[in-house]
């Protein structure tokens, strides 16, 4: 079984090395700089879980198919991580996407067949730091994949994934997952964007919590009307991280607006808005969080904000 990981930063130099450990056949798709540092440094990992460090293979270029891509650029680089990986994707190949949001499967399904483009999700809180390291922050890990059709992945991918543990779960409903998901990290990208801030600093504030509640609510709804509505288990999972008092977490969208990058809200918020609309829900909270971003990448590109 030869997996390629595109790219070597947080979600997949993480997954990748992970993959190593358990025995799998891993090279990893990079530009030229990361492929240096590689050569360099090797892949290095620091994790509660157990650190990683040791060479790993990388190329700048595929030189022919393999039996699993994972994918794990930022979404909106989906056009050129598509032009990347398209001479490794042969007639068995599986595409394993691990990006925020969902549309992006409708950009690999129009490039490869959906035939060949899994479902997946992960939850982890990692960060590629300046000198090439990946940090993961807490213990939390889980890996949800899945056939969309609800049939079962080809037995060499999904027992490659499993071998990680007991937190890589195959599901036949993955794209309930990726809905769970979606609901969730609209909500946590939202709030801690909007309010520049922390759970635990948002919830310690009068209506803080209710605040976080109530632009779930919005988001689930959104899920609920596309047919893929969010179970009992799943909102107390959500409403917990989400209300945590104390907590630390932010959206990896609030580190990427604190250090002046590009963030996703295109691709996460945009498109649940988006989705909203055509279903006329309504979504203050969502649209506020929304607008604040716009109103950052216009002013970041030096542009009038637009809507």
């Amino acid at each position: 079984m030869r997996v390629l990981v595109l790219g070597a930063g947080a979600i997949g130099g993480y997954f990748g090395a992970r993959l190593i450990e358990s025995g799998t056949d891993v090279t990893f798709l990079v530009r030229p700089a990361r492929a240096a540092m590689l050569a360099r440094d090797g892949l290095r990992v620091r994790s509660a879980r157990g650190d990683f460090s040791r060479p790993v293979r990388a190329l700048t270029a595929p030189d022919g198919p393999w039996d699993l891509v994972i994918l794990s650029a930022k979404a909106y680089d989906i056009d050129s991580a598509i032009e990347a990986i398209r001479p490794a994707v042969g007639a068995s190949t599986r595409i394993l996407p691990l990006l925020n949001g969902l549309a992006h499967l409708d950009a690999l399904d129009g490039a490869f067949g959906s035939e060949r483009v899994l479902g997946g999700l992960c939850h982890i809180s990692v960060t590629l730091e300046d000198d090439g390291t990946i940090r993961q922050f807490g213990a939390l890990e889980r890996l949800t994949f899945g056939d969309r059709s609800g049939a079962p992945v080809p037995r060499g991918i999904s027992t490659a994934l499993r071998a990680l543990g007991e937190h890589v779960v195959e599901r036949t409903d993955v794209m309930d997952a990726m809905w769970d998901k979606f609901a969730f990290i609209a909500t946590l990208a939202g709030g801690t964007c909007l309010m520049r801030d922390s759970v635990g600093a948002i919830v310690a504030t009068a209506g803080g919590a209710a605040l976080m509640t109530r632009l779930h609510d919005e988001c689930r709804a959104v899920a609920a009307a596309s047919g893929h509505a969010p179970d009992a288990a799943a909102v107390a999972t959500a409403r917990a991280i989400l209300t945590a008092a104390g907590s630390l977490l932010k959206a990896s969208m609030l580190r990427d607006l604190e250090r002046g990058a590009r963030t996703e809200c295109e691709h996460i918020l945009g498109d649940l808005r988006r989705r909203a609309s055509a279903f006329d829900l309504d979504v203050p909270l969502l649209s506020a969080a929304l607008a604040h971003l716009r109103v950052y990448e216009a002013s970041r590109d030096g542009r009038p904000a637009t809507a």
